[in-house]
């Protein structure tokens, strides 16, 4: 295979991956102004090199007019570079490294997973605690101590020993 065949199965598969990826799901899961730029930038960028190697590389090249060269440089030299060009073959790359590193990968891929079930339990947990300081803002300039205490037992019975306990915090 010639090292053109190569570029343009490279290109193929940038295309492919291009196609595959969801651009506006992963957008939704930035939550930053800053990351959504560093998204935008990320996938303008993408979007340029799979668009070179769309157009660039995945061209074959117009096959050489050794005639044209004949004429002006002369035919012995012409013929050895035609012979040598002829003769030559680019080498089969064999992926050593992929097999090495695919269990990892996948490894890292299931930790990744389990991080963000993680992560979007305490974004929910985060949101719920968001939403009820939210309504006690609203709430606390006519907010009695029982409906205070009614949502928070826990400080109630703090209170309560430390009465019973006769310490005032002085």
């Amino acid at each position: 295979m010639s090292g053109n065949g190569v570029v343009k199965k490279v290109a193929d598969a940038a295309a492919k991956a291009g196609k595959a990826i969801d651009w506006d799901g992963l957008g939704k899961m930035l939550v930053s102004e800053e990351a959504r730029k560093e998204f935008a930038t990320l996938r303008c960028t993408f979007e340029d090199v799979n668009h070179q190697l769309q157009t660039k590389f995945s061209q074959e090249p117009k096959p050489i007019d050794w005639e044209y060269y004949r004429k002006g440089i002369g035919s012995k030299v012409v013929d050895m570079y035609k012979e040598a060009y002829e003769r030559h073959r680019d080498p089969k790359y064999v992926d050593t490294v992929t097999p090495q590193y695919k269990p990892k990968f996948d490894a890292l891929l299931v930790e990744m997973k389990e991080a963000e079930k993680v992560s979007l339990k305490e974004s929910e947990r985060i949101e719920k605690e968001i939403a009820e300081m939210k309504e006690m803002k609203k709430k606390i300039s006519t907010m009695t101590a029982d409906e205070y205490f009614a949502k928070h037992p826990e400080l109630k019975q703090k209170f309560d020993d430390e009465i019973r306990n006769d310490y005032w915090g002085y």
